[in-house]
């Protein structure tokens, strides 16, 4: 990844031209997180199994190696907090990270990673995670799909002339389009974990009173 200098705000969108619509229905609103500390890709998909998904937006939250690592992190949080503020998911999807021989890539990777499902349980929303080979097999059928692949299935399930820019924007809403298509279980069980954890605190603080 390119080094990117932060602008005057904490990190700096870059966000594809898409008109925001709202939910209906059965739809559901998923925002797709792909984490990264120096881009971390981010879009929000809308629409249901079986019928045309949309797009409302595709961004990635930029930050400069140059910056001191707490501050870095900290524009990611800001960033996806943004997010959640304008476009109310009703679900996040996160790229599940895995082991790479960067050291120093797969920890910023886990950090960004960290930062969005807190940014998550912090709104009580249901939260999953999804391997790159679920959301490629999901996307193009192939779960070694390449980047560009990806990016082309995305923008012909879209209905868009060309995938999102930049590439970590496309896997987001690929991220985003396999968790609708996979029918929200993941995140009816994410959902009820979270209850059951919320129900068991309250009984241990009346307990404690």
């Amino acid at each position: 990844m390119c080094a990117t200098a932060l602008s005057s705000r904490a990190a700096s969108m870059v966000r594809t031209n898409v008109r925001r619509t709202e939910g209906t229905g059965d739809h559901v609103r998923v925002l797709g997180i792909d984490p990264g500390l120096t881009r971390c890709g981010i879009g929000v998909v809308e629409g249901a199994i079986g019928r045309p998904l949309r797009l409302l937006s595709a961004d990635a939250i930029r930050t400069s190696p140059d910056t001191e690592l707490p501050q870095r992190l900290l524009a990611v949080e800001r960033g996806i907090e943004e997010w959640l503020d304008e476009y109310e998911p009703e679900a996040v999807a996160v790229e599940r990270v895995f082991a790479q021989h960067n050291l120093s890539t797969v920890m910023g990777t886990a950090q960004a990673s960290g930062l969005a499902l807190v940014c998550a349980a912090r709104r009580g929303l249901p939260v999953a995670t999804h391997t790159p080979s679920e959301a490629k097999a999901a996307i193009t059928g192939s779960g070694r799909a390449d980047k560009a692949q990806v990016g082309t299935m995305v923008a012909r399930i879209l209905g868009l002339d060309g995938p999102p820019k930049p590439a970590d924007a496309a896997d987001a809403v690929a991220l985003a389009i396999c968790h609708i298509w996979r029918g929200g279980a993941q995140a009816r069980v994410a959902q009820a974990q979270q209850d059951f954890a919320r129900k068991v605190e309250l009984a241990r603080r009346a307990r404690g009173r």
